[in-house]
């Protein structure tokens, strides 16, 4: 049975997308503004791979009056993974260019989907906690009040209005994705016809 190579095409997006997963170690993946009367310039939580970052004091601060968790990057130990998944990814994406099959690359979608529904289904469950699980003897108590972050877009807290959107890095994980998804369609589409 006659194997099918990649194109040329197909190879350079392969490439570019190593490099995407390995800028996106650098960069922030996904942010959480928030905007209230009282900080009229917003606070920002920002996720990395490996940290949390932006105004991280300043919102521990405020959610300790409400009874939320500090937050802090060394209890999730997804920031201890991320790191190793996104080079390991970086290096699937090279050496599918000299394995040069499209079935492999068609794997290697299938496997960043699915990584992307497990990372979106933690990212619920660590909202749900931070948001849901209150210190019972906290300043401020409104009953039947959660303050669970919105997954993705816009929620109302109280005061503050809450957006949740990817930032650069996970702008580039976006982007790598579709690469991926755009390889298979041409490998398969134009395959088809030769």
């Amino acid at each position: 049975m006659k194997t099918i190579n990649l194109s040329l095409a197909s190879k350079v997006m392969l490439s570019i997308v190593g490099l995407l997963f390995i800028v996106s170690l650098f960069l922030p993946l996904w942010r959480i503004e928030l905007d209230a009367p009282q900080y009229p310039e917003g606070l920002t939580l920002q996720l990395h791979a490996n940290k949390i970052g932006g105004d991280v004091d300043i919102i521990n601060g405020l959610n300790h009056y409400i009874g939320m968790a500090t937050l802090h990057t060394e209890n999730f130990f997804e920031f201890k993974i991320l790191p190793y998944i996104f080079g390991a990814f970086a290096l699937i994406a090279f050496a599918l260019i000299f394995i040069n099959r499209r079935k492999a690359v068609f794997g290697f979608l299938i496997t960043f989907v699915l990584f992307v529904a497990i990372s979106g289904i933690d990212f619920y469950r660590w909202n749900y906690e931070y948001g849901h699980n209150l210190d019972p003897n906290a300043a401020i108590i409104v009953p039947g009040m959660a303050y669970q972050p919105p997954l993705l877009g816009f929620k109302q807290l109280l005061n503050f209005g809450a957006y949740s959107i990817p930032d650069t890095g996970g702008w580039l994980l976006t982007i790598a994705g579709l690469l991926l998804a755009v390889i298979v369609w041409l490998e398969y589409k134009y395959k088809k016809t030769t």
